[in-house]
């Protein structure tokens, strides 16, 4: 009896998966429409570890801004949950999906669609590649700043989702500030625009800046229209050595304090340049505590080093050292880029925080990473978007380890903990996707929760839209 139970409920769900299936394919060529179980399973989660993962009833490609309406209402229809997904280079499970979903990648709406030079704009859709666009861009004298370290892999409209940031907020800020407008499809597979194509507008509220960092939660961005910049000089970098953590954050205070505005101001702890040396062999101070990176791209930027300098060494530091050009100045980029893949090469499995504080109390939250990594007996790297104080304290852990994956996630949660005391927040740049959702409420409050299902059920009355993430 039992077993007739349970083949009667999968020819249940098989029927509905098929007519869920069926009615894709009224407004979907065959090709958009992945429903071989070995290849959706493939789509079921970003890279974000301690994430729950469920099983997509069927994976949409869509290529148009129509053909995402289409499903949008046969989700509406049918009452099927849907999880957008752009590359899944996301660290919070953001993307990941629940079972008996659509997931509906976005992957194949690649057009970059406009470059204006005169209007400094560029309308894309939302699957082109950050670092496509900043390329296509660059070949016109301009220039999209946000760059995150997955800037060779993850999507515009993955940005957009999580707004994201890179090594250039400091000086340029993040995506946040550089979209425009939007459109975007409602969960009824309605087409909304929003914001604008001009340098300014303030008509109504501010929609636009609603959608980004909603994680797919509102609506689905189908196109987008980002600000650009003129094309700045080649930035030249400088690398300082101090012997303690705490002197490379006074470094930065003085820098941030001096009126100076880099391009770039990175730190690296010693367990960060150790796993970078041991993957890369870059020859690195090994014998450093801290490793700060400082950039300009400045019309004089040796000029610029040279007194950001001079406060490294008021500071502390036991080593400055100026590039002398462009490709010096990017191998020292390298080391950085290479840091969370040096740093999971480790223990194989890696948990990566980005949580964020004031500048003034950045050194604080690095030593108490270091306590915390001694308590739990485990290898925690930190690199900082020092500048702007967002850090991303690095759980090295061994995943076929059941104790060490329970300390990993405890000492995870507790630097989050961390970071709100010192007045700072769980998220900066990565989102909270399933990872961090108990978190939110911590820092936003019951009243801050309430608002914000308020909006989410203006937007999404039913719930379908990438649900049990954020809250």
């Amino acid at each position: 009896m039992i077993m007739s139970r349970i083949e009667a409920r999968r020819d249940e769900d098989t029927a509905v998966t098929g007519n869920l299936v069926g009615r894709l394919l009224t407004g979907l060529p065959a090709d958009a429409v992945l429903t071989d179980p070995d290849v959706t399973v493939s789509y079921a989660n970003d890279m974000a570890s301690f994430c729950p993962a469920g099983t997509p009833a069927v994976v949409v490609l869509p290529r148009t801004a129509e053909q995402v309406q289409h499903v949008m209402r046969i989700a509406t229809e049918l009452r099927v949950p849907v999880v957008p997904q752009g590359a899944r280079t996301g660290l919070s499970g953001a993307a990941n999906a629940s079972d008996g979903c659509i997931v509906l990648s976005l992957t194949k709406m690649d057009r970059i669609l406009e470059i204006n030079p005169v209007d400094r704009i560029a309308v894309v859709e939302p699957g082109v590649v950050n670092a496509t666009l900043s390329r296509a861009v660059n070949e016109l004298g301009l220039y999209y700043p946000p760059d995150p370290s997955s800037w060779e892999m993850c999507t515009i409209g993955g940005n957009i989702g999580t707004a994201s940031g890179g090594l250039c907020c400091v000086k340029y800020g993040v995506t946040a500030e550089y979209v425009l407008g939007l459109d975007v499809v409602l969960a009824d597979g309605r087409l909304m625009s929003t914001g604008r194509r001009t340098a300014k507008g303030v008509a109504g509220y501010d929609l636009t800046r609603l959608f980004v960092g909603s994680e797919g939660s509102l609506g689905i961005v189908v196109r987008a229209v980002l600000g650009l910049r003129p094309k700045p000089p080649e930035q030249l970098v400088l690398a300082a050595e101090f012997s303690s953590g705490a002197a490379a954050c006074d470094a930065v205070c003085r820098i941030m304090e001096g009126g100076h505005v880099p391009s770039l101001l990175e730190l690296m702890d010693r367990t960060t340049v150790k796993a970078v040396n041991d993957l890369a062999h870059m020859g690195l101070p090994e014998t450093t505590e801290a490793l700060l990176l400082a950039a300009f791209d400045t019309s004089d930027p040796a000029a610029d080093l040279a007194a950001v300098g001079a406060l490294c060494e008021a500071a502390g530091a036991t080593q400055v050292v100026p590039a002398d050009d462009a490709a010096e100045s990017e191998l020292l980029l390298q080391a950085r880029r290479l840091s969370l893949t040096a740093l999971e090469a480790v223990k194989g499995t890696t948990m990566i925080d980005d949580v964020c504080v004031p500048r003034s109390r950045l050194g604080e939250l690095i030593e108490g990473t270091e306590r915390i990594a001694d308590k739990h007996r485990l290898t925690i790297g930190v690199v900082a978007h020092a500048g702007d104080g967002n850090t991303h304290p690095t759980v090295c852990f061994d995943a076929a380890d059941p104790d060490e994956s329970r300390r990993a996630r405890e000492s995870f949660d507790e630097i989050m903990a961390l970071g709100l005391e010192l007045g700072g927040t769980i998220t900066g740049e990565h989102g909270v996707g399933v990872l961090k959702k108990e978190w939110l409420a911590r820092e936003i409050g019951s009243v801050g929760v309430e608002m914000q299902r308020a909006v989410k059920g203006v937007f999404d009355p039913l719930g379908i839209l990438n649900p049990g993430k954020l809250f």
